[in-house]
Protein backbone atom coordinates (compact mmCIF):
# COMPACT_ATOMS: atom_id res chain seq x y z
CA UNK A 1 0.00 0.00 0.00
CA UNK A 2 1.41 3.38 -1.01
CA UNK A 3 0.31 6.90 -0.20
CA UNK A 4 1.07 10.49 -1.02
CA UNK A 5 3.31 12.61 1.19
CA UNK A 6 0.59 15.17 1.98
CA UNK A 7 1.03 16.62 5.49
CA UNK A 8 -1.26 15.49 8.32
CA UNK A 9 -4.23 17.80 8.81
CA UNK A 10 -7.33 17.51 10.95
CA UNK A 11 -9.65 18.15 8.03
CA UNK A 12 -7.89 16.47 5.12
CA UNK A 13 -9.95 15.07 2.30
CA UNK A 14 -8.62 11.62 1.48
CA UNK A 15 -9.32 9.31 -1.46
CA UNK A 16 -8.63 5.61 -0.98
CA UNK A 17 -8.68 3.61 -4.21
CA UNK A 18 -7.53 0.42 -5.84
CA UNK A 19 -8.80 -2.05 -3.24
CA UNK A 20 -12.02 -3.48 -1.84
CA UNK A 21 -14.26 -1.33 0.36
CA UNK A 22 -16.71 -3.28 2.51
CA UNK A 23 -19.84 -1.15 2.29
CA UNK A 24 -23.55 -1.93 2.16
CA UNK A 25 -23.89 1.20 0.02
CA UNK A 26 -22.06 -0.53 -2.86
CA UNK A 27 -21.13 -4.23 -2.63
CA UNK A 28 -18.59 -3.75 -5.44
CA UNK A 29 -16.94 -0.57 -4.11
CA UNK A 30 -13.21 -0.19 -4.68
CA UNK A 31 -12.78 3.41 -3.53
CA UNK A 32 -13.85 5.74 -0.74
CA UNK A 33 -13.59 9.46 0.01
CA UNK A 34 -13.20 10.70 3.59
CA UNK A 35 -13.88 14.35 4.41
CA UNK A 36 -14.04 16.12 7.78
CA UNK A 37 -13.92 12.88 9.72
CA UNK A 38 -16.80 11.25 7.86
CA UNK A 39 -17.30 8.99 4.89
CA UNK A 40 -18.24 11.26 1.99
CA UNK A 41 -18.53 8.74 -0.85
CA UNK A 42 -17.99 5.09 -1.73
CA UNK A 43 -18.01 3.72 -5.23
CA UNK A 44 -16.18 2.31 -8.22
CA UNK A 45 -12.67 2.89 -9.50
CA UNK A 46 -13.88 4.68 -12.59
CA UNK A 47 -15.91 7.18 -10.60
CA UNK A 48 -12.93 7.75 -8.28
CA UNK A 49 -11.11 9.58 -11.10
CA UNK A 50 -13.51 12.50 -10.66
CA UNK A 51 -12.31 13.00 -7.07
CA UNK A 52 -8.58 12.51 -7.56
CA UNK A 53 -7.66 16.10 -8.33
CA UNK A 54 -9.73 17.65 -5.55
CA UNK A 55 -8.44 15.77 -2.51
CA UNK A 56 -5.54 16.42 -0.15
CA UNK A 57 -4.29 12.85 -0.20
CA UNK A 58 -4.64 9.77 -2.37
CA UNK A 59 -3.97 6.35 -0.83
CA UNK A 60 -3.35 3.53 -3.29
CA UNK A 61 -4.71 0.47 -1.53
CA UNK A 62 -2.82 -1.92 -3.81
CA UNK A 63 -5.61 -4.48 -3.50
CA UNK A 64 -6.09 -4.13 0.26
CA UNK A 65 -9.45 -4.47 1.99
CA UNK A 66 -11.07 -1.53 3.80
CA UNK A 67 -13.61 -2.33 6.52
CA UNK A 68 -15.24 -0.44 9.36
CA UNK A 69 -12.94 -0.44 12.37
CA UNK A 70 -13.83 -3.03 14.96
CA UNK A 71 -15.46 -2.21 18.29
CA UNK A 72 -14.47 -4.34 21.28
CA UNK A 73 -17.51 -4.16 23.52
CA UNK A 74 -15.87 -5.35 26.76
CA UNK A 75 -12.35 -4.35 27.76
CA UNK A 76 -10.43 -3.69 30.97
CA UNK A 77 -7.91 -1.29 29.50
CA UNK A 78 -5.45 -0.77 32.34
CA UNK A 79 -5.38 -4.48 33.19
CA UNK A 80 -4.85 -5.25 29.51
CA UNK A 81 -1.90 -2.88 29.39
CA UNK A 82 -0.42 -4.29 32.58
CA UNK A 83 -0.73 -7.80 31.12
CA UNK A 84 0.97 -6.66 27.90
CA UNK A 85 3.83 -5.01 29.75
CA UNK A 86 3.99 -7.17 32.88
CA UNK A 87 3.92 -10.77 34.08
CA UNK A 88 1.86 -12.84 31.64
CA UNK A 89 1.22 -16.44 32.70
CA UNK A 90 -1.16 -17.35 29.87
CA UNK A 91 1.56 -19.25 28.03
CA UNK A 92 2.54 -21.41 31.00
CA UNK A 93 1.90 -25.06 30.18
CA UNK A 94 2.48 -26.40 33.68
CA UNK A 95 2.40 -25.23 37.27
CA UNK A 96 6.20 -25.47 37.36
CA UNK A 97 6.50 -23.20 34.31
CA UNK A 98 4.19 -20.67 35.94
CA UNK A 99 6.25 -20.59 39.12
CA UNK A 100 9.45 -20.24 37.07
CA UNK A 101 7.93 -17.25 35.27
CA UNK A 102 7.07 -15.66 38.59
CA UNK A 103 10.59 -16.27 39.89
CA UNK A 104 12.21 -14.72 36.80
CA UNK A 105 9.90 -11.71 36.69
CA UNK A 106 10.33 -10.90 40.38
CA UNK A 107 14.11 -11.01 40.00
CA UNK A 108 14.00 -8.71 36.96
CA UNK A 109 11.72 -6.11 38.61
CA UNK A 110 13.11 -5.41 42.06
CA UNK A 111 11.50 -1.95 42.27
CA UNK A 112 7.86 -3.06 41.85
CA UNK A 113 6.05 -2.53 45.14
CA UNK A 114 3.53 -5.21 44.19
CA UNK A 115 4.10 -7.66 41.35
CA UNK A 116 1.00 -7.96 39.17
CA UNK A 117 0.51 -10.99 36.96
CA UNK A 118 -2.30 -12.38 34.87
CA UNK A 119 -3.53 -15.33 32.88
CA UNK A 120 -2.93 -18.59 34.76
CA UNK A 121 -5.41 -21.38 34.11
CA UNK A 122 -4.89 -24.55 36.12
CA UNK A 123 -7.36 -26.48 33.93
CA UNK A 124 -4.68 -26.40 31.21
CA UNK A 125 -1.93 -27.75 33.46
CA UNK A 126 -1.22 -31.45 34.07
CA UNK A 127 -1.21 -30.75 37.81
CA UNK A 128 -4.83 -29.48 37.57
CA UNK A 129 -4.35 -27.16 40.55
CA UNK A 130 -3.19 -23.61 41.26
CA UNK A 131 -0.01 -22.93 43.23
CA UNK A 132 -0.21 -23.14 46.99
CA UNK A 133 0.60 -20.02 48.97
CA UNK A 134 3.83 -21.62 50.17
CA UNK A 135 4.89 -22.38 46.59
CA UNK A 136 4.10 -18.85 45.51
CA UNK A 137 5.87 -17.34 48.52
CA UNK A 138 8.98 -19.32 47.66
CA UNK A 139 8.91 -18.30 43.99
CA UNK A 140 8.33 -14.66 44.91
CA UNK A 141 11.14 -14.50 47.44
CA UNK A 142 8.95 -12.83 50.05
CA UNK A 143 7.59 -10.17 47.68
CA UNK A 144 3.96 -9.06 47.43
CA UNK A 145 2.44 -10.79 44.38
CA UNK A 146 -1.12 -10.73 42.99
CA UNK A 147 -2.00 -13.34 40.35
CA UNK A 148 -5.64 -13.40 39.22
CA UNK A 149 -6.92 -16.46 37.43
CA UNK A 150 -7.52 -15.95 33.71
CA UNK A 151 -11.20 -15.12 34.34
CA UNK A 152 -10.21 -12.52 37.01
CA UNK A 153 -12.81 -13.90 39.44
CA UNK A 154 -10.29 -15.48 41.79
CA UNK A 155 -6.62 -14.98 42.58
CA UNK A 156 -3.64 -16.53 44.29
CA UNK A 157 -1.56 -14.13 46.34
CA UNK A 158 1.52 -14.19 48.53
CA UNK A 159 1.62 -13.81 52.26
CA UNK A 160 3.37 -10.47 51.82
CA UNK A 161 0.37 -9.09 49.92
CA UNK A 162 -2.08 -10.41 52.50
CA UNK A 163 -0.04 -8.65 55.18
CA UNK A 164 -0.98 -5.39 53.44
CA UNK A 165 -4.70 -6.28 53.71
CA UNK A 166 -5.14 -7.92 57.12
CA UNK A 167 -8.94 -7.62 56.97
CA UNK A 168 -9.03 -9.97 53.96
CA UNK A 169 -8.89 -13.00 56.26
CA UNK A 170 -12.27 -12.04 57.74
CA UNK A 171 -14.03 -11.48 54.42
CA UNK A 172 -16.21 -13.84 52.39
CA UNK A 173 -14.21 -15.79 49.85
CA UNK A 174 -11.07 -16.09 51.97
CA UNK A 175 -9.49 -19.53 52.19
CA UNK A 176 -6.05 -19.98 53.78
CA UNK A 177 -4.54 -22.01 50.99
CA UNK A 178 -6.84 -21.71 48.00
CA UNK A 179 -7.60 -18.95 45.48
CA UNK A 180 -9.42 -15.98 46.98
CA UNK A 181 -12.88 -15.16 45.66
CA UNK A 182 -15.65 -12.66 46.44
CA UNK A 183 -15.05 -9.84 48.89
CA UNK A 184 -11.63 -11.15 49.95
CA UNK A 185 -10.48 -11.11 46.34
CA UNK A 186 -11.84 -7.61 45.77
CA UNK A 187 -9.95 -6.34 48.83
CA UNK A 188 -6.57 -7.71 47.76
CA UNK A 189 -7.14 -6.61 44.18
CA UNK A 190 -7.77 -3.06 45.36
CA UNK A 191 -4.56 -3.13 47.37
CA UNK A 192 -2.56 -4.56 44.47
CA UNK A 193 -3.82 -2.05 41.93
CA UNK A 194 -3.48 0.75 44.46
CA UNK A 195 0.27 0.15 44.33
CA UNK A 196 0.36 1.07 40.63
CA UNK A 197 1.69 4.60 40.17
CA UNK A 198 -0.11 7.13 37.95
CA UNK A 199 2.75 6.88 35.47
CA UNK A 200 2.61 3.06 35.37
CA UNK A 201 -1.14 3.27 34.88
CA UNK A 202 -0.91 5.76 32.02
CA UNK A 203 1.83 3.70 30.36
CA UNK A 204 -0.35 0.60 30.63
CA UNK A 205 -3.37 2.42 29.19
CA UNK A 206 -1.35 3.72 26.25
CA UNK A 207 0.08 0.26 25.61
CA UNK A 208 -3.39 -1.29 25.58
CA UNK A 209 -4.90 1.32 23.27
CA UNK A 210 -1.92 1.20 20.91
CA UNK A 211 -2.22 -2.58 20.74
CA UNK A 212 -5.94 -2.29 20.02
CA UNK A 213 -5.27 0.19 17.21
CA UNK A 214 -2.70 -2.18 15.69
CA UNK A 215 -5.46 -4.79 15.39
CA UNK A 216 -7.93 -2.55 13.57
CA UNK A 217 -9.93 -1.74 16.70
CA UNK A 218 -11.26 1.80 16.59
CA UNK A 219 -13.46 1.75 19.68
CA UNK A 220 -13.41 -0.01 23.04
CA UNK A 221 -16.00 -0.19 25.78
CA UNK A 222 -14.18 0.16 29.10
CA UNK A 223 -15.92 -1.85 31.82
CA UNK A 224 -14.91 -0.27 35.12
CA UNK A 225 -16.39 -0.17 38.58
CA UNK A 226 -15.59 -0.19 42.27
CA UNK A 227 -15.08 -3.97 42.31
CA UNK A 228 -12.91 -3.87 39.15
CA UNK A 229 -10.69 -0.81 39.44
CA UNK A 230 -11.29 2.60 40.97
CA UNK A 231 -12.66 5.98 39.93
CA UNK A 232 -9.22 7.49 39.33
CA UNK A 233 -8.29 4.68 36.95
CA UNK A 234 -11.59 5.09 35.10
CA UNK A 235 -11.54 8.87 34.75
CA UNK A 236 -7.83 8.97 33.89
CA UNK A 237 -8.41 6.54 31.03
CA UNK A 238 -11.27 8.58 29.61
CA UNK A 239 -9.17 11.73 29.85
CA UNK A 240 -6.15 10.10 28.20
CA UNK A 241 -8.23 8.66 25.37
CA UNK A 242 -9.93 12.00 24.73
CA UNK A 243 -6.62 13.87 24.60
CA UNK A 244 -4.43 11.58 22.50
CA UNK A 245 -4.80 9.90 19.08
CA UNK A 246 -6.06 6.37 19.42
CA UNK A 247 -9.21 4.29 19.71
CA UNK A 248 -12.34 5.90 21.10
CA UNK A 249 -13.26 4.80 24.63
CA UNK A 250 -16.83 4.55 25.89
CA UNK A 251 -16.85 3.97 29.63
CA UNK A 252 -19.29 1.90 31.69
CA UNK A 253 -19.28 2.19 35.48
CA UNK A 254 -20.63 -0.84 37.36
CA UNK A 255 -22.41 0.63 40.34
CA UNK A 256 -26.04 0.30 41.39
CA UNK A 257 -28.30 3.29 40.79
CA UNK A 258 -31.12 4.07 43.17
CA UNK A 259 -32.28 7.38 41.75
CA UNK A 260 -31.40 10.53 39.83
CA UNK A 261 -28.63 11.52 42.25
CA UNK A 262 -26.78 8.24 41.63
CA UNK A 263 -27.34 8.55 37.88
CA UNK A 264 -25.92 12.07 37.92
CA UNK A 265 -22.77 10.82 39.65
CA UNK A 266 -22.35 8.08 37.03
CA UNK A 267 -22.56 10.73 34.30
CA UNK A 268 -20.12 13.00 36.11
CA UNK A 269 -17.56 10.20 35.99
CA UNK A 270 -17.92 10.31 32.20
CA UNK A 271 -19.70 6.96 31.94
CA UNK A 272 -22.30 6.27 29.27
CA UNK A 273 -24.08 3.75 31.49
CA UNK A 274 -24.28 2.08 34.90
CA UNK A 275 -23.43 -1.24 33.37
CA UNK A 276 -20.58 -3.54 32.43
CA UNK A 277 -19.32 -5.71 35.26
CA UNK A 278 -22.11 -5.06 37.73
CA UNK A 279 -21.88 -8.58 39.07
CA UNK A 280 -24.95 -10.76 39.33
CA UNK A 281 -22.61 -13.74 39.67
CA UNK A 282 -19.00 -14.80 39.04
CA UNK A 283 -17.42 -17.16 36.52
CA UNK A 284 -17.55 -20.83 35.61
CA UNK A 285 -13.80 -21.29 35.82
CA UNK A 286 -13.75 -20.11 39.43
CA UNK A 287 -16.94 -22.05 40.32
CA UNK A 288 -18.66 -18.75 41.16
CA UNK A 289 -21.14 -18.45 38.27
CA UNK A 290 -24.62 -18.88 39.78
CA UNK A 291 -26.37 -22.06 38.59
CA UNK A 292 -29.78 -23.64 39.04
CA UNK A 293 -28.12 -27.03 39.56
CA UNK A 294 -24.76 -27.77 41.26
CA UNK A 295 -21.45 -27.92 39.45
CA UNK A 296 -20.43 -31.31 38.06
CA UNK A 297 -16.88 -31.18 39.47
CA UNK A 298 -17.33 -29.36 42.80
CA UNK A 299 -19.95 -28.91 45.49
CA UNK A 300 -22.24 -25.90 45.38
CA UNK A 301 -24.01 -23.83 42.74
CA UNK A 302 -21.91 -20.68 42.72
CA UNK A 303 -22.54 -17.25 44.17
CA UNK A 304 -25.39 -14.77 43.68
CA UNK A 305 -24.42 -11.12 44.18
CA UNK A 306 -27.69 -9.47 43.11
CA UNK A 307 -31.22 -10.82 43.25
CA UNK A 308 -34.16 -10.07 40.97
CA UNK A 309 -35.41 -7.30 43.27
CA UNK A 310 -32.09 -5.46 43.25
CA UNK A 311 -31.87 -5.89 39.47
CA UNK A 312 -35.39 -4.50 39.04
CA UNK A 313 -34.59 -1.47 41.17
CA UNK A 314 -31.42 -0.72 39.18
CA UNK A 315 -33.08 -1.12 35.79
CA UNK A 316 -36.08 0.98 36.79
CA UNK A 317 -33.95 3.78 38.24
CA UNK A 318 -31.66 3.86 35.22
CA UNK A 319 -34.56 3.81 32.79
CA UNK A 320 -36.26 6.71 34.54
CA UNK A 321 -32.97 8.64 34.55
CA UNK A 322 -32.38 8.00 30.83
CA UNK A 323 -29.27 5.95 31.63
CA UNK A 324 -28.25 2.60 30.21
CA UNK A 325 -28.18 -0.24 32.76
CA UNK A 326 -26.42 -3.55 32.51
CA UNK A 327 -25.06 -6.55 34.35
CA UNK A 328 -22.45 -9.29 34.32
CA UNK A 329 -24.35 -12.59 34.26
CA UNK A 330 -22.99 -16.00 33.21
CA UNK A 331 -24.83 -18.83 34.99
CA UNK A 332 -28.40 -19.85 34.19
CA UNK A 333 -29.67 -18.79 37.62
CA UNK A 334 -28.00 -15.39 37.26
CA UNK A 335 -29.56 -14.91 33.82
CA UNK A 336 -32.96 -15.90 35.16
CA UNK A 337 -32.57 -13.22 37.84
CA UNK A 338 -31.66 -10.63 35.18
CA UNK A 339 -34.71 -11.51 33.10
CA UNK A 340 -37.07 -11.57 36.09
CA UNK A 341 -35.69 -8.29 37.43
CA UNK A 342 -35.80 -6.51 34.08
CA UNK A 343 -39.34 -7.71 33.46
CA UNK A 344 -40.38 -6.39 36.87
CA UNK A 345 -38.81 -3.04 36.02
CA UNK A 346 -40.71 -3.00 32.72
CA UNK A 347 -43.97 -3.56 34.60
CA UNK A 348 -43.15 -0.51 36.72
CA UNK A 349 -41.85 1.99 34.14
CA UNK A 350 -43.21 0.54 30.89
CA UNK A 351 -41.89 -2.03 28.46
CA UNK A 352 -41.39 0.53 25.70
CA UNK A 353 -39.12 2.66 27.88
CA UNK A 354 -37.07 -0.34 28.97
CA UNK A 355 -36.64 -1.51 25.38
CA UNK A 356 -35.68 1.99 24.22
CA UNK A 357 -32.93 2.20 26.87
CA UNK A 358 -31.03 -0.74 25.29
CA UNK A 359 -29.91 -2.21 28.58
CA UNK A 360 -27.20 -4.81 28.15
CA UNK A 361 -25.96 -8.05 29.65
CA UNK A 362 -22.28 -8.99 29.61
CA UNK A 363 -21.27 -12.59 28.80
CA UNK A 364 -24.81 -14.10 28.91
CA UNK A 365 -23.39 -17.58 28.46
CA UNK A 366 -25.78 -20.09 30.00
CA UNK A 367 -28.98 -19.09 28.24
CA UNK A 368 -32.11 -21.19 27.79
CA UNK A 369 -34.75 -20.84 25.05
CA UNK A 370 -36.89 -19.01 27.61
CA UNK A 371 -34.22 -16.49 28.57
CA UNK A 372 -33.28 -15.95 24.91
CA UNK A 373 -36.93 -15.11 24.18
CA UNK A 374 -36.99 -12.78 27.18
CA UNK A 375 -33.88 -10.94 25.95
CA UNK A 376 -35.70 -10.28 22.69
CA UNK A 377 -38.91 -9.22 24.47
CA UNK A 378 -37.07 -6.80 26.79
CA UNK A 379 -34.73 -5.36 24.17
CA UNK A 380 -31.60 -6.53 26.00
CA UNK A 381 -28.28 -6.45 24.13
CA UNK A 382 -26.08 -9.52 24.58
CA UNK A 383 -22.48 -8.32 24.93
CA UNK A 384 -20.65 -11.61 24.39
CA UNK A 385 -17.17 -13.05 23.95
CA UNK A 386 -16.90 -15.84 21.35
CA UNK A 387 -13.27 -16.49 22.33
CA UNK A 388 -14.61 -17.98 25.56
CA UNK A 389 -16.05 -20.88 23.58
CA UNK A 390 -12.83 -21.25 21.59
CA UNK A 391 -10.83 -21.41 24.81
CA UNK A 392 -13.09 -23.47 27.07
CA UNK A 393 -15.84 -25.05 24.96
CA UNK A 394 -16.04 -28.50 23.40
CA UNK A 395 -16.50 -31.98 24.80
CA UNK A 396 -13.16 -31.93 26.66
CA UNK A 397 -13.04 -28.26 27.63
CA UNK A 398 -13.33 -26.51 30.97
CA UNK A 399 -17.06 -25.88 30.49
CA UNK A 400 -17.72 -29.62 30.11
CA UNK A 401 -15.69 -30.36 33.24
CA UNK A 402 -17.54 -27.71 35.25
CA UNK A 403 -21.05 -28.48 34.00
CA UNK A 404 -21.02 -31.86 32.29
CA UNK A 405 -21.14 -32.18 28.51
CA UNK A 406 -24.93 -31.76 28.26
CA UNK A 407 -25.13 -28.40 29.99
CA UNK A 408 -21.88 -27.24 28.39
CA UNK A 409 -23.37 -27.71 24.91
CA UNK A 410 -26.03 -25.09 25.68
CA UNK A 411 -23.51 -22.29 26.29
CA UNK A 412 -23.13 -19.22 24.09
CA UNK A 413 -26.05 -19.90 21.69
CA UNK A 414 -25.30 -17.13 19.18
CA UNK A 415 -27.48 -18.53 16.38
CA UNK A 416 -30.50 -18.73 18.68
CA UNK A 417 -29.94 -15.17 19.85
CA UNK A 418 -29.80 -13.88 16.28
CA UNK A 419 -32.88 -15.87 15.24
CA UNK A 420 -34.78 -14.32 18.15
CA UNK A 421 -33.71 -10.82 17.13
CA UNK A 422 -31.44 -10.18 20.13
CA UNK A 423 -28.77 -7.55 19.31
CA UNK A 424 -25.23 -8.92 19.62
CA UNK A 425 -22.08 -6.94 20.45
CA UNK A 426 -18.79 -8.82 20.38
CA UNK A 427 -15.85 -8.23 22.69
CA UNK A 428 -12.89 -9.92 24.33
CA UNK A 429 -13.12 -9.17 28.06
CA UNK A 430 -9.41 -8.48 27.63
CA UNK A 431 -7.17 -9.44 29.36
CA UNK A 432 -9.35 -12.53 30.05
CA UNK A 433 -8.98 -13.37 26.36
CA UNK A 434 -6.73 -11.35 24.04
CA UNK A 435 -7.79 -8.48 21.82
CA UNK A 436 -8.24 -10.35 18.51
CA UNK A 437 -11.19 -9.17 16.41
CA UNK A 438 -10.86 -11.46 13.40
CA UNK A 439 -10.17 -14.38 15.74
CA UNK A 440 -13.34 -13.46 17.62
CA UNK A 441 -15.42 -13.52 14.44
CA UNK A 442 -13.82 -16.86 13.53
CA UNK A 443 -14.70 -18.27 16.97
CA UNK A 444 -18.37 -17.35 16.46
CA UNK A 445 -18.52 -18.69 12.90
CA UNK A 446 -16.81 -21.94 13.90
CA UNK A 447 -18.32 -22.35 17.36
CA UNK A 448 -17.45 -25.69 18.95
CA UNK A 449 -21.17 -26.50 19.10
CA UNK A 450 -22.45 -26.66 15.53
CA UNK A 451 -25.97 -25.38 16.17
CA UNK A 452 -24.63 -22.18 17.75
CA UNK A 453 -22.56 -21.12 14.71
CA UNK A 454 -23.39 -17.95 12.81
CA UNK A 455 -22.18 -16.60 9.48
CA UNK A 456 -18.94 -14.64 9.22
CA UNK A 457 -21.01 -11.71 8.01
CA UNK A 458 -23.21 -11.80 11.13
CA UNK A 459 -20.19 -12.08 13.39
CA UNK A 460 -18.44 -9.23 11.60
CA UNK A 461 -21.53 -7.06 12.02
CA UNK A 462 -21.68 -7.87 15.74
CA UNK A 463 -18.05 -6.81 16.11
CA UNK A 464 -18.42 -3.56 14.17
CA UNK A 465 -21.91 -2.08 14.01
CA UNK A 466 -23.09 -4.13 16.99
CA UNK A 467 -20.75 -2.36 19.37
CA UNK A 468 -22.03 1.04 18.26
CA UNK A 469 -25.64 -0.02 18.59
CA UNK A 470 -24.83 -1.21 22.11
CA UNK A 471 -24.05 2.40 23.09
CA UNK A 472 -27.19 3.68 21.39
CA UNK A 473 -25.62 4.77 18.09
CA UNK A 474 -27.16 3.53 14.85
CA UNK A 475 -25.20 5.85 12.55
CA UNK A 476 -21.76 4.24 12.87
CA UNK A 477 -19.87 1.01 12.44
CA UNK A 478 -20.50 0.85 8.71
CA UNK A 479 -18.90 2.59 5.72
CA UNK A 480 -21.73 4.59 4.17
CA UNK A 481 -21.87 8.31 3.34
CA UNK A 482 -22.35 10.34 6.50
CA UNK A 483 -20.96 7.74 8.89
CA UNK A 484 -17.93 8.50 11.06
CA UNK A 485 -14.74 7.61 9.19
CA UNK A 486 -13.60 4.85 11.54
CA UNK A 487 -12.00 2.23 9.34
CA UNK A 488 -9.15 -0.26 9.02
CA UNK A 489 -7.12 -1.36 6.01
CA UNK A 490 -6.17 -5.03 5.74
CA UNK A 491 -3.85 -7.25 3.77
CA UNK A 492 -5.77 -10.45 3.13
CA UNK A 493 -6.44 -13.18 0.61
CA UNK A 494 -9.45 -13.57 -1.68
CA UNK A 495 -12.76 -12.39 -0.25
CA UNK A 496 -15.61 -14.88 0.10
CA UNK A 497 -19.09 -15.20 1.52
CA UNK A 498 -18.89 -17.75 4.33
CA UNK A 499 -21.84 -19.39 6.08
CA UNK A 500 -21.77 -21.97 8.89
CA UNK A 501 -24.59 -24.21 7.68
CA UNK A 502 -23.79 -26.98 5.19
CA UNK A 503 -27.20 -26.46 3.61
CA UNK A 504 -26.04 -23.00 2.53
CA UNK A 505 -23.21 -22.41 0.08
CA UNK A 506 -20.16 -21.72 2.24
CA UNK A 507 -18.18 -20.10 -0.56
CA UNK A 508 -19.53 -17.66 -3.07
CA UNK A 509 -17.78 -15.02 -5.10
CA UNK A 510 -20.67 -14.80 -7.55
CA UNK A 511 -21.20 -11.06 -8.12
CA UNK A 512 -24.91 -11.67 -8.65
CA UNK A 513 -25.27 -12.27 -4.92
CA UNK A 514 -24.63 -8.57 -4.25
CA UNK A 515 -23.13 -9.49 -0.87
CA UNK A 516 -19.81 -7.85 0.04
CA UNK A 517 -17.15 -10.46 0.62
CA UNK A 518 -15.04 -10.88 3.73
CA UNK A 519 -11.80 -12.75 4.43
CA UNK A 520 -11.84 -16.54 4.63
CA UNK A 521 -11.75 -17.27 8.35
CA UNK A 522 -11.57 -21.07 8.16
CA UNK A 523 -9.69 -22.50 11.13
CA UNK A 524 -5.99 -22.87 10.53
CA UNK A 525 -5.78 -20.15 7.89
CA UNK A 526 -3.94 -16.87 8.25
CA UNK A 527 -5.99 -14.00 9.60
CA UNK A 528 -5.93 -10.57 7.92
CA UNK A 529 -3.05 -8.24 8.81
CA UNK A 530 -3.91 -4.67 9.80
CA UNK A 531 -2.04 -2.08 7.71
CA UNK A 532 -3.76 1.06 8.98
CA UNK A 533 -6.40 2.12 11.50
CA UNK A 534 -8.26 5.42 11.26
CA UNK A 535 -10.57 6.96 13.87
CA UNK A 536 -12.79 9.88 12.88
CA UNK A 537 -10.59 10.48 9.85
CA UNK A 538 -7.34 10.53 11.86
CA UNK A 539 -4.74 7.82 11.36
CA UNK A 540 -3.98 6.20 14.72
CA UNK A 541 -1.91 3.25 13.46
CA UNK A 542 0.23 2.48 10.42
CA UNK A 543 1.97 -0.89 10.17
CA UNK A 544 5.75 -0.37 10.09
CA UNK A 545 7.44 -0.68 6.69
CA UNK A 546 4.15 -0.63 4.78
Amino acid sequence: MTESTAPQSEHRTVLLRGGDVHSPADPFATAMVVERGHVAWVGSEGAADAFASGVDEVIDLDGALVTPAFTDAHVHTTSTGLALTGLDLSGAGTLTEALDLVRSYVAAHPADRVVLGHGWDATRWPEQRPPTRAELDAAAGGRAVYLPRIDVHSAVVTTALLDLVPRAASLAGYRPDAPLTGAAHHAVRAAAHGAVSPRQRADAQRAALAHAASLGIGTVHECGGPDISDEEDFTSLLKLAAGEPGPRVFGYWAEQVGGEKDARRIRELGAVGAAGDLFVDGSLGSHTACLHEPYADAPGSGAAHLDAGQIAAHVAACTEAGLQAGFHAIGDAALTAVVDGTRAAAEKVGLGRVRAARHRVEHAEMLTPETVAAFAELGLTASVQPAFDAAWGGEEGMYARRLGAGRARTLNPYAALLRAGVPLAFGSDSPVTPLDPWGTVRAAAFHRTLEHRISVRAGFTAHTRGGWRAVGRDDAGTLVPGAPADYAVWRTEELVVQAPDDRVARWSTDPRSGTPGLPDLSPGGELPVCLRTVVFGQTVYVRPNE
